[in-house]
């Protein structure tokens, strides 16, 4: 057995303490972990440094070793690397390095929605487990790809939709419906806020440190473009960059493919613990961007581009739950049953089937067999990093595997090309495919940037 797989063993080992408590303070157990296993702990790098990298990294840095970090921006990777370990990591500015790494064990891939699929597939082939921030994917297809490959390779991945590890919101809210305490559902609201709007944003000098083409990476060639929103910090105003990019379908999905994908995956998992088909059949409903659409095209390229504003319906199949995803209600889900109805969001778990817990209180083991059975130590994202190395140690999928999170985030890929191209479209879960429109079924997939294509 090599060295490397000898610490990895030993690892997982000592780790066990941690994965397999019930419920205990997250802080208390990966400080014994840590204290145990202080030489034998999996080897971590993160890939995209900025926003979502820094603030999801400080809880694996508590039970890993964060040994590299990688981003495209030099700013990002000097900050990120002193926030993080006092600027003790290596740092590269091209992920291919890191996938080479023999010494890396786990990677983390918190870049912007357009790089996701290849770094992850890559990744994989790689022989690299990894925790990828949602959405997974740009496209459907690339979902088809990545499940292909992560069936091909057995590495775990696990998607960053924390809220799947919630216990005493989300996953209590599962429950409740689990044990028939709403009924059969009829309607489910899902609240994911307005889209970005911008103004035209001019073409602008590259800021310093930004390396634009390897940011842009396998999406379609532009200008960097920037304006200052008097309204924000100086540096994060409107742009097609930066904290921005998700107002682009060049990069994203926008608000459908960012709340959505944490919101519409609680829904979708709600059908299913009310035991009710949540393959989905169709998408329908009205939109409204900040540009005209051509074809499903944007006509202005100087602009946010994704939908502003929407009201969009989902139908199942032989189901007649209706689940209608907007931009004006409160941010959350909404269920509506038989017997009742409960909001849930990350502040609030309500209603009438809430409050009668107290008299007829759920089964103590109804959020853990919600939940799947898997370790219940901290909550929400330390809970979500706590499972995704039970799923290591035992090499089973975690609870975001990245295959339930398709059949969810498919929907959301499909609510886009409806308000890009103003109209129904019709699903087959059984292929996979549109039916019907050629047009919305070439928007399943989109070309890569020559250079940028996916190394297999």
């Amino acid at each position: 057995m090599s060295q490397k797989s000898t610490k990895r063993r030993a690892f997982l080992r000592n780790t066990a303490a941690l994965t397999a408590a019930t419920i205990v303070p997250y802080h208390f157990t990966a400080s014994r972990a840590i204290a145990q296993s202080k030489n034998s702990r999996l080897q971590y790098a993160l890939i995209g440094v900025g926003g979502n990298g820094t603030r999801t990294c400080p809880v694996p840095a508590k039970v890993v070793d964060v040994v590299a970090l990688c981003d495209v921006d030099a700013n990002h990777l000097r900050d990120g690397n002193q926030l993080l370990t006092d600027g003790k990591a290596d740092t590269h500015d091209d992920y291919r390095e890191v996938l080479q790494r023999k010494d890396i064990d786990v990677v983390q891939i918190s870049t912007p929605d357009h790089w996701h699929a290849k770094i992850l597939i890559e990744a994989m082939l790689a022989g690299k487990d990894a925790y990828c921030e949602k959405p997974l994917t740009l496209t459907i297809d690339e979902g088809k790809l990545v499940r292909k490959v992560q069936q091909k390779t057995g590495r775990v991945v696990q998607v960053g939709t924390q809220q799947r590890s919630s216990f005493d919101k989300f996953n209590k809210a599962l429950a409740i419906i689990a044990a028939g305490r709403l009924g059969k559902l009829k309607r489910i609201v899902v609240g994911i806020d307005s889209g970005g709007w911008s103004p035209e944003v001019p073409v602008a000098e590259v800021p310093d440190g930004l390396d634009w083409n390897a940011w842009l990476g396998p999406g379609p060639d532009m200008p960097f473009r920037y304006l200052r929103n008097p309204k924000r910090d100086p540096g994060k105003g409107y742009t097609n960059g930066h904290t921005q990019f998700r107002w682009w379908y060049e990069h994203s999905g926008g608000k459908l493919t960012d709340w959505g994908a944490h919101h519409v995956d609680i829904a979708m998992l709600g059908i299913a613990a009310a035991g009710q088909s949540n393959a989905p059949v169709s998408v329908d409903g009205t939109a409204k961007h900040n540009t005209e659409f051509r074809d499903g095209v944007p006509v202005q390229t100087d602009r946010y581009n994704t939908a502003m504003q929407f009201d969009l319906h989902v139908a199942f199949a032989g189901s007649d739950v209706d689940m209608n995803i907007r931009h004006d209600v409160d941010n959350g889900i909404l269920f509506e049953g038989e017997l009742g109805r409960l909001f849930v969001n990350r502040g609030k778990l309500v209603g009438k089937p809430v409050e009668g817990l107290a008299a007829n209180p759920l089964a103590d083991d109804a959020i853990a067999q919600v939940y799947g059975g898997g370790p219940m130590i901290g909550n929400d994202r330390e809970a979500h990093w706590v499972n995704f190395l039970h799923a290591i140690e035992h090499r089973i999928l975690p609870r975001s595997d990245v295959h339930s999170h398709m059949k969810m985030l498919n929907v959301c890929h499909l609510a886009g090309i409806c308000c890009r191209l103003g109209r129904k479209i019709n699903w087959d879960q059984t292929t996979e495919s549109v039916v019907g429109d050629e047009l919305a079924a070439s928007m399943m997939k989109r070309p890569y940037r020559e250079g940028f294509e996916i190394e297999m």
